[in-house]
């Protein structure tokens, strides 16, 4: 009624809008129920052929699903941070559930590093490693990917195809095929984690690229200055705040995919994790992931930091 009131008040025109808007919305709306209808049905299939999968056992099991949680608790809530600091226990009884000083790395005599920080430091060491040989490769790779710096398609290309090779693979599968090569440790995982740090830091990297302005650069090609020379003074100081965001962000995600490499023999933090978590060990378990929450939400504060005093406190305010 207020629809047909409002068109009778427009003129020609705008009740010629008005319909066409109120088609568009009804369309809208029929896709958007398409849409959660093929939702539903895909999502009705997934459990369908999961329980079929599970010979019936998957909707049965399925109220059971956060029983976990309460496997997880252990005897008192100190025992946890008696397994985070490697203090003893006073269930000790010779097994490895509460073998929590026999982990310790003696600096000296009576100085001591818990094991779980020692372990969760490597982890963070291969993070940063690996987001430095990331980062650099990425950077170089970056301008050569760029349309608007590298107009010739038989270097754009191939550089570009590159990037996408090496993060097609997650970092896992990655680290499965160097462990074979370089057996446990480490090392495998670095070179994991660097390897799809390249191809998804230089596909960030060159989409920054394309966007600078060319005004500068085209500044410096006028008074004759080389390639090198236009993207060293021309464009970084244009795209160096997003490519250090970007540089921070992937750090976040590589502690994470450490942690994940080293369930898998990678060495660090992952490992244990994934130790006690299949020997049933809930002090432990719980120690980890909350020495785990603690870093990763360390290394985002300082992160914020480190872009705001790179960047410049007026980049994070509103414009007036």
């Amino acid at each position: 009624m207020a629809t047909s009131v409002l068109s009778q008040r427009l003129s020609e025109n705008g009740a010629l809008i008005e319909r066409h808007w109120q088609e568009l919305n009804a369309r809208r709306r029929l896709y958007t129920c398409l849409g959660l209808a093929a939702l539903a049905l895909a999502l009705f299939g997934s459990l369908w052929f999961a329980n079929d999968s599970n010979a019936g056992k998957f909707l049965v099991r399925l109220p059971h699903f956060f029983d976990f949680v309460g496997d997880l608790m252990p005897r008192e809530p100190m025992e946890i941070g008696r397994a985070l600091f490697d203090l003893p226990s006073p269930y000790d009884d010779g097994s490895f559930k509460y073998n929590y000083p026999e982990g310790r790395l003696y600096v000296t005599d009576g100085l001591y590093i818990p094991e779980y920080f020692h372990k969760m430091l490597e982890t963070v060491n291969i993070a940063i490693f690996s987001t430095l040989i990331g980062a650099f490769f990425g950077f170089i790779l970056c301008f050569l990917a760029a349309r608007n710096l590298t107009p010739s398609a038989w270097v754009r290309g191939p550089v570009r195809r590159i990037m996408e090779i090496l993060r097609a693979f997650p970092e896992v599968v990655i680290a499965g095929f160097f462990l074979a090569i370089l057996s446990l440790g480490p090392i495998p995982a670095i070179a994991a984690v660097s390897i799809h740090t390249i191809g998804a830091l230089g596909k960030l990297f060159f989409e920054v690229v394309e966007n600078a302005d060319m005004k500068p650069e085209e500044g410096l090609r006028a008074v004759g200055a080389s390639w090198i020379e236009r993207v060293w003074f021309g464009i970084v100081p244009q795209v160096l705040p997003n490519f250090t965001s970007y540089f921070l962000l992937r750090l976040e995600i590589n502690v994470r995919a450490s942690t994940i490499i080293g369930a898998v023999g990678g060495g660090g933090i992952g490992e244990l994790l994934r130790l006690s978590i299949g020997q049933g060990h809930q002090a432990k378990t719980l120690a980890i992931v909350l020495l785990l929450f603690a870093t990763i939400f360390a290394v985002d504060q300082f992160s914020a930091w480190l872009r705001r005093r790179l960047v410049g406190d007026q980049a994070f305010q509103l414009a007036q």
